[in-house]
């Protein structure tokens, strides 16, 4: 009997639910077993649970050590904190993990990028510790720790090593944050010493951010804190098409989350017109995440086949078909391959 994977789902809200379901359908059509726990997160959880998180949410996690989740609503300004952020802190997931990777005929003004995002993931500005220090002064905290910067300093490091990748620059601003950037890059240089194969390399994050938009084939691998990763990773999936096409990841020790990194577009939530691919591209590295690596070239080929057919794109990439079209042309091109040989995992 092939082994049954048990995965807490998150569909989200908006556009969530659809492109989630799309992308079960096609996870679903390789053969691959699996037990789907589902369970909602944010305002929608919160008018039933009480809660954001709910706690049978984070039980399933604890259970299942892998979730597939979709985009949930952050409120600006206000409200609730961030679900991926709670999220991330609850679980101690400490790396993110943003390949860029073009998709056949999409126009962009750069073909064939391959690069790699490692961003630290529970602290930094971009954890919202903050508070008010009187009426109309605000102070946020960026908190900057050796354990976390070593820690995804190997962890980019061990990846490239693992995956034949050969350079990383860690990006900073340490020319003005002296104490805080400066231990996050005294951190990685200490840990790319290690690594004597792999060439190490240091820019400061705005002239990172002009150097991806002038040549981005410079770069291999960019490790970087929370915020600055949060910035450069959208940036970098604009290089090859949006957000709605990049897939994004979540590691920790313990357990891992994949999730679309773009909004949950709530304007054309329920048309059937939304495009799966960025949530589709994150249950691939899930899959391999499983050990499901068949399942996951096959996937990819299929998509690869759908995005040069180009007669089942959804209209954001130029096509017509809406969301479940777009995930029935996917099927058929997963059971239309007779076999697929494995290849480099990217």
């Amino acid at each position: 009997m092939p082994q049954s994977h048990k995965v807490t789902l998150i569909p989200g809200d908006g556009i969530g639910p659809e492109v989630t379901q799309a992308a079960v359908r096609i996870l679903e059509a390789t053969g691959v077993k699996f037990e789907w726990e589902s369970f909602a997160a944010g305002a929608e959880a919160f008018e039933k649970y009480k809660e954001y998180i709910p706690k049978e949410l984070t039980e399933s996690i604890e259970r299942t050590r892998v979730g597939l989740k979709g985009p949930v609503t952050t409120p600006i300004g206000g409200g609730f904190s961030s679900i991926n952020v709670e999220l991330r802190k609850r679980f101690e997931l400490f790396a993110n993990f943003r390949p860029i990777r073009n998709l056949p005929h999409i126009p962009t003004r750069y073909p064939d990028v391959d690069l790699i995002i490692f961003r630290e993931n529970t602290e930094g500005l971009y954890s919202g510790i903050e508070h008010e220090v009187v009426p109309g002064v605000v102070e946020s905290l960026k908190i900057i720790t050796e354990k976390a910067s070593t820690r995804i300093s190997r962890f980019a490091f061990e990846y490239a090593r693992n995956n034949q990748r050969r350079r990383i620059h860690s990006i900073h601003k340490a020319n003005i944050m002296k104490m805080s950037d400066g231990l996050f890059l005294r951190c990685s240089r200490a840990v790319s010493k290690e690594y004597p194969e792999i060439t190490y390399g240091e820019h400061i994050v705005d002239n990172t951010c002009m150097q991806l938009v002038m040549n981005p084939y410079q770069y291999d691998i960019l490790l970087m804190e929370n915020l600055y990763g949060d910035i450069v990773s959208d940036l970098c999936a604009g290089l090859v098409g949006g957000l709605g096409l990049v897939p994004g990841a979540n590691f920790g020790h313990e357990c891992a989350i994949f999730e679309a990194v773009h909004g949950s577009a709530p304007d054309i939530a329920g048309k059937n017109i939304a495009n799966p691919t960025a949530v589709l591209r994150s249950a691939l590295l899930m899959l391999r995440h499983l050990g499901e690596h068949d399942a996951a070239l096959k996937i990819s080929n299929a998509l690869d086949h759908v995005y040069r057919d180009r007669s089942k794109l959804t209209r954001d990439v130029g096509g017509t078909a809406g969301t479940s079209e777009f995930a029935d042309a996917v099927i058929a091109a997963i059971q239309s391959q007779k076999s697929a040989t494995l290849s480099p995992v990217h």
